[in-house]
């Protein structure tokens, strides 16, 4: 029951209502208990300014953000934790009395969403696919967690020395290589055990895979494979990687446990994630229901 004493949390984005945030933190505060609300709210660029002084005015209790207000926000906040430093973005603000700390909290939602089967990152080798925002989480938080090596694969662009070296300054275990060179991928997922898509290939209907044929054959059972897009539930890489008989993970779990970073920072508790994860689950199967249905 929302009262005089009811705290706002919320998410800024353009566009914000096809956002699964309002569902997983709104779930979260009905099975806790806690007095709280959260809300999505379309700000760009141009309004993020007068939002954050909303915030401080309003002792709004914090925020995500999605791009490009995950960096559009540094300047404008009194602090940021080392990890949202080092990938020089921010998805979570928390207000402490009008002070306003950034956070990043994907890459432990990766982290998270794996430890949640007992799978540790410690000692792993890890492949990454794609070095954008999530991609730079994950590679950020798998350093964190111990990796015994991370190899990156990113596209060679005009942006691949920057986000070679940026990624690779984090850790001598990091090395970033050319997307392009199907050998060097074939070799790393052999000597992987965890695989991690953060590209958008195999989103919205793309039945492309990430990867050719030969690095697919290198997968085996004992291999991990995730992937960061949640919808569809079941991209052709995952579904590519089940025929391989891999464990393999979609996005909602990192979705979620990103979240439950967020939160516990927000409130002090820990997000109840097993129904929250079942919620989302359901709020995807009725999306790809009406997709068919068009």
């Amino acid at each position: 029951m929302i009262d005089g004493h009811t705290k706002l949390y919320g998410l800024l984005a353009h566009p914000a209502a096809h956002s699964l945030s309002p569902l997983i933190h709104n779930t979260s505060f009905d099975v806790t208990g806690i007095n709280g609300i959260y809300l999505a709210f379309d700000v760009t660029s141009a309004g993020l300014a007068d939002s954050l002084a909303a915030m401080r005015a309003m002792h709004i209790g914090g925020f995500n953000l999605s791009m490009p207000l995950k960096t559009d926000v540094l300047p404008l906040l009194d602090e940021i934790t080392p990890r949202a430093e080092r990938l020089q973005a921010v998805n979570t603000v928390i207000n402490r009395d009008g002070k306003l700390i950034g956070d990043s909290t994907d890459g432990q939602g990766w982290v998270d969403a794996l430890k949640q089967d007992n799978i540790a990152i410690d000692e792993a080798v890890v492949t990454v696919l794609g070095a954008g925002g999530a991609g730079r989480a994950i590679i950020s938080a798998a350093v964190d967690a111990g990796a015994k090596q991370v190899y990156v694969f990113k596209r060679t662009n005009d942006l691949f020395d920057a986000r070679r070296e940026q990624p690779e300054s984090w850790s001598d275990v990091v090395k970033v290589l050319p997307y392009e060179d199907e050998s060097l991928i074939e070799k790393a997922f052999s000597e992987s055990r965890i695989i991690a898509n953060a590209t958008n290939i195999g989103m919205a209907g793309d039945q492309s895979l990430p990867v050719g044929e030969g690095a697919m054959a290198q997968l085996t059972p004992q291999h991990v494979v995730s992937d960061a897009i949640y919808f569809p539930l079941e991209t052709p890489f995952i579904r590519a990687a089940k025929k391989r008989h891999c464990h393999t993970y979609n996005g909602i779990g990192m979705l979620v446990n990103q979240a439950a970073g967020s939160f516990l920072e927000w409130t002090g508790q820990r997000m109840p994630t097993v129904p929250v994860i079942q919620a989302v689950h359901q709020a995807m199967i009725d999306r790809q229901q009406n997709e068919h249905a068009k």
